[in-house]
């Protein structure tokens, strides 16, 4: 019986560590510059969190999540994003009696059943950013720019960004009236896939990727021409912080995202990594949710961003990963004992040292030190050690490894 890990799950292993974790490490790195703070979640969350704030119509709810029960009878799920679950969380501690806004961010994994392909997973790693407590269009500015800096700082520039504004709860309504209806009239252009959005949201219509329905929706009413006054203006506020900025952008008037809890300002990264232009992060402002989770009304905005993704978008990278400080060499008749508790010893000190534990011969040894970078060889016999470093070697005694090793 062959068992392999889960479909549409990948093993990270330790070749591809250095660099995920100098990603992260940049991340963090960002998000800790422009005064977001770290917040971890559970990765299960109550189910009527996600549909809630998801919609009980979408694609994710109705296709993509893992739910489940659990020996108490509770519906559980495996969180498919981290928005929802960080505005919980928001709200549970009273993040919301604290100074706002409250500039958080997470990195960790997510849970989407998907058909896999490349750079999509049903378990995927993403940062998500959030700024709760705050309409500010500087925030929403701030936030794309964080990422475009993000991607700066990896070295990336071969991206698009995406952007539009889908209004709020004042000026939605007449626009979907006026959306509904042209819908109407055209149904029998629509794919089985359109006709199945629109009967949960109008808005989702947009997300259908096929060309023939693309086509088709190319003559469909814009958001843009039913804005309210309100959100005209702060959508003019956000292109012309972000022109200030210097972040260049492209007005996508049918980009409206695929959750319900989206307002006013929408956004993608998007890039040709994985073969065709597809969404490195996404997001948008959600004033809306934290109303609708038992909050009090909340404004607030952030993103996902798929680790995946991005790494495809970095292309084949290589980081060296420092080696070790010191291989121990172990010949026939030395003391090994002697050995073990030198490397506890050396370990305690920050030192970092490995040995052999597969019976190697003298050379073998020699080969696996030279193996893992070790940048200093202690060639340990029966009567003393050989310290082998770059300029040369030197006998000591056993009682005087660790203090010359730690010197």
């Amino acid at each position: 019986m062959k068992i392999e890990a889960p479909r549409g799950t990948h093993d990270i292993l330790p070749a591809e560590q250095p660099l995920r974790q100098w990603v992260r490490g940049e991340m963090e790195a960002v998000c800790a510059l422009y005064g977001y703070r770290r917040i971890d979640t559970p990765g299960i969350e109550d189910t009527s969190l996600i549909v809630r704030t998801s919609g009980e119509g979408s694609d994710v709810v109705q296709k993509e999540t893992y739910t489940f029960q659990d020996r108490g009878g509770r519906s559980l799920t495996l969180r498919p994003e981290a928005t929802a679950p960080i505005c919980r969380a928001y709200l549970e501690h009273g993040l919301h009696r604290e100074p706002q806004p409250q500039k958080l961010y997470t990195i960790g994994p997510m849970w989407r059943y998907d058909r896999p392909q490349r750079g999509r997973y049903r378990e995927h790693w993403q940062l998500s950013v959030e700024a709760i407590g705050s309409a500010d269009p500087a925030v929403d500015a701030e936030l794309i720019q964080l990422y475009a800096e993000l991607l700066r700082r990896l070295g990336l520039t071969d991206y698009v960004l995406e952007l539009n504004s889908i209004g709020d709860a004042n000026c939605r309504p007449a626009y979907l009236e006026r959306l509904s209806a042209w819908l109407d009239e055209h149904e029998e252009e629509l794919d089985p896939e359109a006709r199945a959005k629109r009967a949960t949201s109008p808005l989702r219509v947009f997300d259908v990727k096929s060309e023939r329905t693309q086509k088709v929706l190319e003559d469909a009413p814009r958001i843009g021409e039913s804005l309210c006054d309100a959100c005209r203006e702060h959508f003019e506020r956000v292109r012309a912080y972000l022109d200030e900025l210097r972040v260049g952008y492209e007005l996508v008037p049918t980009l409206v995202r695929g959750l319900d809890y989206y307002t006013r300002t929408t956004f993608e990264f998007k890039d040709q990594a994985i073969g065709t232009k597809d969404s490195i992060c996404g997001g948008g402002r959600y004033d809306g949710l934290i109303e609708t989770i038992g909050g009090p009304p909340t404004a607030g905005i952030g993103f996902g961003a798929g680790i995946e993704r991005l790494l495809l978008s970095m292309g084949e990278r290589s980081l060296e990963t420092g080696g070790l400080d010191v291989f121990f060499v172990v010949a026939d008749g030395a003391d090994r004992a002697r050995v073990v508790s030198t490397l506890a010893e050396l370990r305690a000190l920050g030192v970092s040292c490995d040995t052999d534990y597969a019976a190697r011969s003298e050379k073998g040894q020699f080969t696996q030190a030279a193996r893992l970078g070790a940048r200093t060889t202690v060639v340990i016999t029966a009567d003393g050690a050989r310290i082998r470093r770059a300029g040369g070697e030197e006998r000591v005694s056993l009682d005087d490894i660790v203090a010359t090793l730690a010197r």
